[in-house]
């Protein structure tokens, strides 16, 4: 199958799995958005300053004159395997996030600049391996929003989180559930979602992936008992549809702060 035929039949996927029942539909004139996600694995020492200098002054701006962004990069403080940075990139297009690096490639003013981290020799690599997956927006919450602080480059932490299903179907009513009342749980609560991602092309499918952002530690719990302790959610999470302890097998929680040079 050629890369548009796959890509087309992956975002149908998608879209069957946001609609539902019917209830997840896009709220009028807003057209969801697609996002990579890169995971950098890195060595302790020369490789993160170097990366970090790469993402600041090389590849967060040509993907800004690409028309791509916000760009989010961020540390992993908690979570496996550190050092490791998170690059999330917002695109209109599955073709634009899927075909990027080969844009870059051709793009000779950034090749020029990049050409240090790009064409790092094997004795002395920039990183160790990059991870990438390939995520479309929620109907239901389809664009990115940045919080407040990232405008004037406040400080803050972000959650990451991935439910990993057993199944298409039960991942097909999980992504349903996030529809059928569980966004307003969360504001409700006084989270502030970042995005909300089905994954059409990753690891350890199916799964979804959403990002919070919080003031600190101290927030994130407070808010998160909040939310456990709503009725709104104690009537979802028991409901028939919704109810099944299978539903999500596994759940990665991953604790991020932004670098200097995140747009998120």
């Amino acid at each position: 199958m050629e890369r548009r035929q796959f890509l087309a039949a992956s975002i149908a996927t998608s879209a069957i799995a946001i609609a539902g029942d019917g209830k997840a539909q896009a709220p009028a004139g807003r057209t969801r958005e697609f996002y990579q996600m890169r995971r950098y694995n890195l060595q302790s020492g020369p490789q993160t300053k170097v990366t970090e200098s790469y993402f600041g002054d090389v590849l967060i701006p040509a993907l800004t004159r690409m028309g791509m962004g916000p760009i989010g990069a961020f540390r992993l403080d908690v979570g496996p395997e550190t050092p490791a940075f998170y690059l999330l990139i917002p695109g209109s297009s599955v073709e634009a996030l899927a075909e990027l690096d080969l844009h870059l490639g051709q793009d000779a003013g950034f090749v020029k600049v990049a050409e240090s981290f790009w064409n790092a020799t094997a004795a002395a690599p920039a990183f160790e391996r990059v991870e990438s997956s390939l995520l479309a927006a929620f109907e239901g919450w389809p664009k990115l929003t940045p919080p407040a602080a990232a405008a004037t480059k406040g400080k803050g932490i972000f959650q990451l989180r991935t439910y990993e299903s057993p199944s298409d179907g039960d991942h097909v009513r999980k992504v349903e559930m996030f529809h059928s009342g569980e966004f307003e749980i969360f504001l409700k609560a006084g989270f502030h979602p970042v995005f909300f991602g089905d994954t059409l092309i990753g690891a350890r499918m199916p799964n979804l992936t959403y990002m919070l952002s919080f003031a600190d530690q101290a927030e994130l719990e407070a808010k998160w008992d909040v939310f456990r302790n709503d009725p709104a959610w104690k009537k979802l999470s028991t409901s028939p549809r919704f109810s099944s302890d299978q539903l999500v097998t596994n759940i990665t929680n991953l604790i991020l702060s932004p670098l200097g040079c995140s747009q998120i």
